[in-house]
């Protein structure tokens, strides 16, 4: 099922990431970007099997700067996982999926 991962915008990662009540994943992302062009049908096989436990987000941080440089995003792909609104862990860099659902299964 595909459009499973949200959507993000500056004025929208408040309220979906910082108070979620379930582990959120945020994939900063481009679409220039190849590494994250990779990752994208990694996250959304991710997010319908997870769905529930964890969220799924990518955030394009050319079209929303300020929340990548609230966090310090400097590289892409970088993947941070929030719990209860802080950061938890910091991903920098494409993983194949068994690394990256090892990543989400340590936090759900």
């Amino acid at each position: 099922m595909a459009g499973e991962v949200i959507e993000l915008s500056d004025a929208a990662f408040p309220p979906e990431v910082l108070e979620s009540r379930e582990p959120v994943l945020v994939d900063f992302t481009a679409p220039w970007c190849p590494p994250c062009r990779f990752i994208g049908p990694i996250l959304e096989a991710l997010a319908v099997e997870y769905r529930g436990r964890m969220k799924m987000a990518k955030l394009d941080v050319d079209a929303h700067p300020a929340t990548a440089s609230q966090y310090g995003v400097r590289a892409l792909p970088t993947l941070l996982i929030f719990k209860e609104g802080k950061v938890v862990r910091q991903i920098v860099g494409a993983l194949p999926r068994a690394k990256l659902e090892q990543e989400v299964l340590a936090h759900v």
